[in-house]
């Protein structure tokens, strides 16, 4: 059974708190994946226009059966686009693959687009305003139920709040153990903005972790669900990712309660991850050339 919740955004609307993330699920396959997640219970479906499978995510709502409110689509306008023909272009695109008449949330994925990330000091203000602008737009016409951002730093969130009309209701960041952003994610709370982590296991670069293991044993779970319990303890929407039906059911399994002093322990891991073969990726630091 799918251990859920929800959360409330800053417009009154709510979240399921355990979210099933997609990236890396290829177009032809991320329809089974998600209607397998349906099916299992997970209400809440995170994907992305750069993901390239929105297609492929729209199969599965529509095979699972499910009435359209019953499931929270979650999107994100690319990275690349910052003016606000290009922004409000692509919200249409994303509805028209997704199969949807609106989505129930839709990101900035980044404030730099990928190829600056790490390695410029550009924050896009202006292109960040400009596609906002667009995101404003498609929520005041119904498009969009709730917007917000994704990977934004204080001073990106600050351009948006000080510029824009409707200040972001949610920030998406990478959160797991040993990559906790406190000072981010307090901020956020202050200001009213929801956050979600992904890769609450650090694309599973995390699950080796001596103290991880051990508090696991003595949570009877394993790693990965206390890492993903870790994440939904700090108040935060969850969005693990998986593809195997087995793996899906066990991430959504986190009826346990890690007590305070051990999420005390685990928020005191600092130690660098090496994501490994994945280190390119910019979320994990790395840097894209071209």
């Amino acid at each position: 059974m799918i251990y859920n919740k929800t959360l409330s955004l800053s417009n009154g609307q709510n979240i399921p708190q355990m979210g099933f993330g997609t990236w890396l699920i290829p177009n032809d396959r991320v329809d089974i994946a998600v209607k397998n997640a349906l099916t299992i219970g997970y209400r809440h479906i995170d994907t992305a226009q750069s993901y390239g499978n929105e297609e492929g995510v729209g199969k599965g709502l529509k095979a699972s059966g499910l009435a359209r409110g019953d499931v929270y689509v979650t999107t994100k306008v690319r990275a690349e686009y910052k003016n606000e023909k290009e922004a409000a272009d692509s919200i249409e695109v994303s509805l028209q693959r997704l199969g949807l008449d609106y989505v129930d949330l839709l990101l900035i994925h980044s404030p730099q687009p990928w190829k600056y990330v790490n390695q410029s000091d550009n924050r896009f203000k202006e292109g960040n305003l400009a596609a906002w602008a667009a995101m404003e737009k498609a929520y005041k016409a119904g498009k969009v139920k709730a917007i917000g951002v994704s990977n934004f730093e204080i001073e990106d969130i600050e351009n948006l709040i000080t510029h824009a009309e409707i200040a972001p209701m949610v920030n998406q960041l990478l959160v797991h153990v040993s990559q906790t952003p406190i000072d981010l994610i307090d901020y956020c709370k202050q200001h009213q903005i929801l956050v979600e982590g992904y890769s609450p296991m650090g694309h599973g670069r995390i699950l080796a972790n001596a103290v991880l293991q051990e508090l696991a044993k003595k949570y009877k779970v394993s790693v990965a669900q206390l890492c993903i319990r870790y994440v939904w303890q700090l108040g935060l929407v969850v969005l693990p990712k998986a593809e195997n039906p087995s793996h899906i059911e066990e991430n959504g399994r986190i009826d346990f309660m890690i007590s305070d002093a051990d999420m005390d322990k685990l928020k005191a891991i600092h130690q660098p991850v090496d994501y490994g073969e994945d280190s390119h990726w910019p979320v994990y630091g790395g840097k894209v050339q071209g």
